[in-house]
């Protein structure tokens, strides 16, 4: 799930400071989830927006606000308001709001900030656990990702600055080749570590990326 964090009211204000009439658009998958931009998060920030002198002219949780072809459907209910509008508040990841921007003439700005890929752990609760690197390592890690979880993102083991388990540049975090190493000899494939990994090929998770289905 990508999660989000809610950005500072005072800078989505210095973002709006030219507009009068806004339209709110939530997202109903992961946004809603990270509690920043389903129902009772737009509701919340269309008062605090009215406080602050704007007209709402209407609100939209897209579902999701990343599908370029099902926002683009949901947007035109909302056709009068758009060309009434003079900016568009996206409560949604970095995606679903670079899609929003891409089907109106009018600017959307971003009221969350994307910070990763992770997992639920319960409810406000959130994890790093994967960076899209393009070449998944998990089937040899014993499912624990050193790309992620590693600091410095090494593929032959660990660095050796790791104390107490802790890793050297957060103790904070467990040593992710410890994990590794414990979750290995767990399932007797501790062979999986004589192996010599081939460097990270960077090239394969150049920005931006894209895939093609219907091309393959």
């Amino acid at each position: 799930m990508i999660i989000s964090e809610k950005k500072p009211f005072e800078e989505l204000l210095d973002y709006l400071k030219d507009s009068k009439k806004v339209i709110i658009t939530g997202c109903s998958l992961c946004a809603s989830t990270c509690k920043v931009g389903g129902e009772e998060e737009v509701m919340e920030m269309k008062t605090k927006l009215e406080e602050n002198g704007k007209e709402v002219l209407g609100y939209k949780i897209l579902d999701p606000s990343c599908s370029f072809l099902k926002t683009r459907k949901d947007l035109k209910s909302m056709k009068s308001e758009l060309k009434e509008a003079d900016a568009i508040l996206s409560l949604s990841c970095g995606d679903g709001t670079q899609t929003v921007a891409k089907l109106v003439d009018i600017p959307v700005y971003p009221g969350n900030n994307t910070m990763f890929i992770g997992e639920v752990e319960r409810v406000g609760q959130y994890s790093e656990a994967c960076r899209a690197c393009g070449n998944c390592q998990l089937g040899w890690t014993g499912g624990i990702c050193p790309v992620t979880l590693c600091a410095k993102g090494l593929l032959n083991g660990p660095c050796g600055g790791a104390r107490d388990g802790k890793c050297e540049v957060n103790p904070e975090n467990d040593c992710a080749w410890i994990l590794i190493y414990n979750r290995l000899k767990e399932l007797g494939q501790l062979d999986n570590l004589e192996e010599l990994r081939e460097p990270r090929d960077y090239q394969i998770s150049s920005h931006p990326r894209k895939i093609n289905l219907r091309a393959k």
